[in-house]
């Protein structure tokens, strides 16, 4: 049934290829419905294979975003005590690095900027690191005029002040000065008063004059102090209350520009202007200029923190001369020194230091102490020199002076008349006390 029977043989075989069996072309149909159902069925569970996938996956984001969420708020809870840390750690480092560098922050960029203090350098012989002060740069403030002006027309000619700082680098300054003249009054009147009273009037001198030099490895102290002090009451005549002449000068050296220590030499000197009398007797005086005058040589280490406004000298070579010129003193063998000699040398140990420091506004404490003993006579048997001084600044110059002043020295022998005979007997050494309140005018320059 599916043959043509007209036309050729040729023709017959086309004809072939064109004509198709019904139940073939059913076959196919059928094929090709199975084939989209199969490719459905395998769209639909590949779809549910990445809907499981995602619900993993987005099981999985939540449980991560709930471990953020107690991570931050672990963070909120500790970010105090991260900020004490920080803090703490910051004050740490601040402090260390003080002595070194000048902190400064800006608050613009919200920063703090370390500007050093010195300059690295290596000695070229011991290859020691050495440290140089930078010079100091000081802050000039310079105003510049600037006039607003707008590209079209000009808004107003009125100078607007902008303020500029300039920095200068001065020359390092390596003297430093500090001068003081000062004079202090006492009185007392007394007219018609029934309570009775003495007359009385007096007045004490002081001077100070320092001078200081420190450059990079070297530093030379010099000191020079004065105090005369009178008292004139009445039916007595005057007296003398004070009366010293003293020099310090200190040279030092250090191996490098940070340290405090010093290898140093050191030499001080003390005397007075007057002769001083036991009164109420005036007819032999019981010391005078050069008698005594005591002369300290010693070499041996210096610190000096002016931070702190503490210094402190030792020395375990140091040589104490004591001079006594006067002919009549050197016989009686006053101050230490043989009979009929002028002089006595000792060698021993000494320790100075000083102490200044501002206890209240505006009242500065100042404490002296020197401590000597000799190494060949009585070694232990200490010579004390103390000082302690409150100075109250009550305006730019007058100022109230209080304080107290202790002395012990073996070789000063105390003299008295205990005969009441007029002559005075030479007893043992004793401790010597003085005690001071004065106000007066104070010029510092």
């Amino acid at each position: 049934p599916c043959v043509k029977q007209s036309g050729s043989v040729e023709n017959d075989i086309d004809s072939l290829k064109l004509i198709k069996p019904k139940g073939i072309s059913n076959v196919q149909n059928q094929s090709d419905t199975l084939r989209q159902n199969n490719r459905e069925i395998i769209k639909i569970d590949s779809l549910k294979s990445l809907i499981k996938s995602h619900k993993s996956q987005i099981k999985s984001l939540k449980s991560h975003v709930g471990l953020l969420n107690d991570h931050n708020n672990s963070l909120k809870i500790s970010k105090s005590l991260l900020e004490e840390r920080f803090l703490s750690q910051k004050k740490q480092s601040d402090s260390l690095l003080k002595p070194y560098y000048t902190i400064q922050f800006d608050s613009t960029l919200n920063k703090d900027f370390y500007n050093s203090k010195f300059r690295v350098s290596t000695n070229k012989l011991t290859q020691d690191t050495i440290y140089i002060p930078l010079p100091k740069e000081n802050r000039h403030i310079a105003p510049v005029k600037h006039l607003q002006v707008d590209t079209l027309k000009v808004i107003h000619k009125i100078a607007n002040v902008n303020v500029v700082a300039v920095n200068y680098v001065d020359d390092p300054i390596w003297w430093e000065q500090r001068n003081s003249i000062g004079l202090d009054i006492n009185e007392a009147a007394f007219l018609n008063w029934n309570a009775g009273g003495v007359n009385s009037i007096a007045g004490l001198l002081k001077v100070d004059l320092v001078r200081s030099y420190k450059k990079l490895h070297v530093l030379w102290n010099n000191e020079f102090y004065v105090r005369y002090g009178l008292n004139q009451q009445e039916e007595k005549g005057l007296r003398k209350t004070e009366d010293k002449i003293e020099l310090n000068t200190t040279f030092g050296y250090r191996r490098d520009t940070i340290s405090n220590w010093f290898y140093s030499v050191k030499a001080n000197f003390r005397t007075q202007f007057t002769d001083g009398y036991k009164y109420p007797k005036k007819s032999s005086p019981i010391s005078r200029v050069f008698a005594p005058a005591y002369l300290f040589l010693g070499a041996g280490t210096h610190y000096e923190n002016k931070k702190q406004n503490f210094s402190l000298y030792l020395s375990l070579v140091t040589l104490k001369s004591t001079f006594v010129l006067d002919e009549k003193l050197s016989k009686e063998g006053a101050f230490g020194v043989v009979k009929g000699e002028k002089s006595r040398h000792q060698f021993g140990f000494l320790l100075q230091s000083v102490f200044r420091k501002e206890v209240l506004k505006n009242i500065l404490m100042t404490n002296k102490l020197s401590l000597y003993t000799d190494y060949i006579k009585d070694f232990g048997n200490v010579d004390v020199n103390w000082e302690l001084n409150f100075g109250l600044k009550i305006n730019k110059y007058i100022m109230a002076t209080v304080g107290a002043h202790l002395l012990y020295d073996d070789d000063i022998k105390f003299k008295d008349d205990i005969d009441n005979d007029g002559t005075l007997e030479t007893l043992g050494a004793r401790v010597q006390l003085k005690q001071f309140l004065g106000i007066g005018v104070m010029y510092r320059f």
